[in-house]
């Protein structure tokens, strides 16, 4: 696309299956209409009469579809080094210490703390240092930036092989990703920007306002609709999530909509009530035409560890697929990607870096461990 513009690149976010970037937005190119572009074969417009048939697990509650046609921004990409200086002061702390000192006892103390106070975990820090506490008795490892280098190599390795595309699969029947977490994590932002990288590759893109308990929750879906050029489907004021979902579903098959994006409500993982209807959602979702290929789990980096009780009870109810980890910027604790992979297996897809629409990244592990040592 306009391959010889000069480009910036806003967000590049794997789709596997289609081999689709969800976004690379060019600063220098031609004005284009404000009409949302839709795939090949594919029609944009008002979706209407989103009224679908009961389901065995939901009420037949009508939801309230409205499309609308507003181009995307032009967007320009985050720096993840600069972004993440909150992670990378306390290794860099370290490091000076370590190289002005050299290798003595206080060395692997001085190491596992900057690992534990990043997050990343006790287990994990164990196994990263105790190598290189033999290769330095061995001789192999002798000067400090020798044994930060191991270091380094030892933590990209530990995230280097996990598939963290998004999947975009679903051939004649749209893709549904569902969006969980708990309340204030930035589930309805993430909503939007993902929708606003979408709709600017020529993806269209349905957003389903699932969080029926939180006053402005569908409002502030609408006003992200209305930026990306989404269409939007709300339901009653306190109505049943299952239900939005599944009208959303239905609506964007009958048009040939090919993504839907669907926001639950914020909900405390140890709350079982709120947990077995989230399961309800995810339950009458895989009942509706379409083809439920990503869960993703919304995690505040700030909350550290206990992200990881997070993940371990929203998998449970629904199957993550992977982590969006929001306010990596203006957290030290970005060593939970580790543990959260390490301990759970459910890789980090995306990181969230800021407040604007491009602040949303895919997670490139090498990106990220190369921006904590230089």
């Amino acid at each position: 696309m306009l391959a010889s513009a000069s480009a910036n690149i806003a967000i590049a976010l794997g789709a596997s299956g289609t081999g689709v970037a969800l976004l690379v937005f060019l600063r220098n190119r031609p004005k284009r209409s404000s009409a949302p572009v839709a795939p090949s074969g594919q029609t944009t417009g008002p979706v209407v009469d989103a009224v679908s048939p009961a389901t065995p697990d939901s009420e037949n509650v009508p939801a309230e579809v409205t499309s609308v046609e507003r181009a995307p921004e032009v967007l320009t990409a985050p720096n993840v080094r600069e972004r993440a200086g909150r992670t990378r002061s306390l290794f860099a702390s370290a490091f000076q210490s370590i190289r002005g000192r050299g290798i003595d006892a206080a060395t692997w103390d001085e190491l596992e703390e900057t690992l534990l106070l990043a997050d990343i975990g006790i287990g994990l820090a164990t196994r990263l240092l105790d190598p290189l506490r033999a290769a330095v008795k061995d001789g192999t490892l002798r000067t400090p930036d020798e044994v930060i280098a191991a270091l380094r190599a030892g933590m990209t390795a530990h995230l280097a092989s996990t598939n963290r595309s998004l999947h975009l699969d679903a051939v004649g029947a749209p893709n549904v990703w569902l969006f969980v977490g708990v309340n204030g994590v930035g589930k309805t932002t993430t909503i939007g920007k993902i929708a606003t990288a979408q709709v600017a590759l020529g993806t269209s893109v349905l957003m389903a306002a699932g969080d029926t308990f939180r006053a402005a929750a569908a409002e502030q879906l609408q006003v992200w609709a209305e930026r990306s050029g989404a269409s939007f489907v709300r339901g009653a004021e306190g109505g049943d999530p299952a239900s939005v979902i599944f009208d959303g579903i239905q609506s964007a098959s009958a048009k040939g909509i090919v993504l839907v994006l669907g926001d639950t409500a914020g909900r405390l993982q140890n709350k079982s009530n709120l947990m077995e209807e989230l399961k309800k959602v995810r339950r009458v979702a895989d009942k509706a035409e379409g083809v439920v290929n990503e869960v993703l789990l919304v995690i505040d980096a700030t909350t550290g560890q206990n992200g990881l009780a997070q993940a371990r009870e929203f998998t449970a109810a629904t199957d993550v697929t992977g982590i969006v980890l929001t306010k990596l910027d203006g957290s030290a604790k970005g060593g939970i990607v580790f543990a959260i992979e390490t301990e759970l297996g459910i890789p980090v897809k995306l990181v969230g870096l800021g407040e604007t629409a491009v602040d949303l990244i895919a997670f490139d592990p090498s990106e990220f461990v190369s921006a904590l040592f230089e």
